[in-house]
């Protein structure tokens, strides 16, 4: 099939019209949606794709609006809206429909009215109101997930992750598989929607992820890295009644100790990001952690441990594999 007959399959097809002025001039809400059509109706129905003109079209539009007017031999509906004169959104913005009543709308319009030289449209009257609600709700909503307990922040973001990880692997699946079987505007789609999916999650994971709980006290931290030795020790800290927190990592151990510092750390000497020496120094090295009794844990040999054991600056050490008894040294501290 030639260009000018795949041209006129397509315009058939959709029953292209061209806005009259009546209808390009007169919006509902004051936005222009359309701009001086590029080739009149007949035009169009009979547009040569190998004419100069044409040609000079489509590198326009591809250059204005960063998008393709042939997309795998075929004409894009993109180009023949430009053509029609119709507004072209850009990749990067989403056109969002509002429904409201005739009366709050009708409000909107007279505040509009009254406030012209700031908001000339509806549309700018709504993103200016959002913009502000969100600047000044983003404190409040800090402050409220402060308040929530683990459980809760844990089923809140297991409910907002589990669909965004569907929608996200499913579009990357189309995205990565299926690209050569996709039109250009459903490519564009889903490639919109994987982007957004990983701003979303982005967004989750900055709110609720790294929120600074208050949680309870306890005597002990462990920062060990084998969940078997964390239920061993905490459940003998128990039993001598004394409360122990364990967490699988260094970065973990830090900001547990930022948030709610204890008593005693016990730490793992080989973790899976930090080294136990240098968290030590850390904790010893920050003012308002350094009174804290630090006693490393591991299975390294002791002479290994006494090489390191000064410029750790750590309290004392136990080695693997350990006797309870061993512990008992901790309790004068606690």
């Amino acid at each position: 099939m030639n260009g000018k007959k795949q041209l006129n399959h397509i315009v058939k097809k959709r029953v292209l019209k061209i806005p009259d002025e009546k209808k390009r001039n007169n919006n509902s809400n004051g936005d222009n949606n359309y701009s001086i059509p590029k080739v009149t109706e007949n035009e169009l129905k009979n547009l040569d794709l190998k004419s100069e003109k044409t040609k000079e079209l489509m590198k326009e539009y591809e250059e204005e609006t960063d998008k393709y007017a042939i997309w795998r031999g075929s004409i894009t509906e993109g180009f023949i809206k430009w053509l029609k004169g119709e507004k072209i959104y850009d990749r990067e913005k989403e056109r969002i429909s509002l429904y409201v009543a005739d009366e709050t709308k009708a409000d909107w319009q007279d505040f509009i009215n009254t406030h012209k030289e700031k908001y000339k449209t509806v549309s700018k009257l709504i993103r200016e109101s959002v913009n502000y609600f969100i600047k000044q709700k983003s404190g409040l909503i800090g402050e409220d997930l402060h308040k929530l307990d683990e459980k809760t922040l844990t089923n809140i973001s297991h409910a907002l992750k589990e669909p965004l990880t569907s929608i996200k692997g499913f579009s990357q699946l189309l995205i990565e598989n299926y690209k050569e079987e996709l039109t250009e505007d459903v490519f564009n789609t889903i490639k919109n929607i994987f982007d957004q999916s990983l701003l979303l999650e982005n967004k989750i994971i900055s709110i609720l992820d790294n929120i600074k709980m208050e949680s309870s006290k306890y005597d002990i931290l462990l920062i060990e890295d084998d969940l078997a030795t964390i239920r061993l020790l905490t459940s003998y800290f128990d039993s001598k009644g004394f409360s122990c927190k364990g967490v699988v990592s260094g970065t973990k151990g830090l900001q547990e100790l930022a948030n709610n510092p204890c008593k005693l750390v016990l730490l793992d000497i080989i973790l899976p990001d930090y080294s136990g020496y240098d968290i030590c120094k850390k904790i010893k090295s920050n003012r308002n952690l350094k009174d804290i009794q630090v006693f490393l844990l591991t299975a390294i040999p002791g002479s290994e441990v006494e090489k390191n054991f000064e410029d750790s600056k750590a309290n004392g050490y136990i080695l693997k594999p350990f006797d309870f008894s061993d512990f008992e040294v901790l309790f004068q501290y606690l």
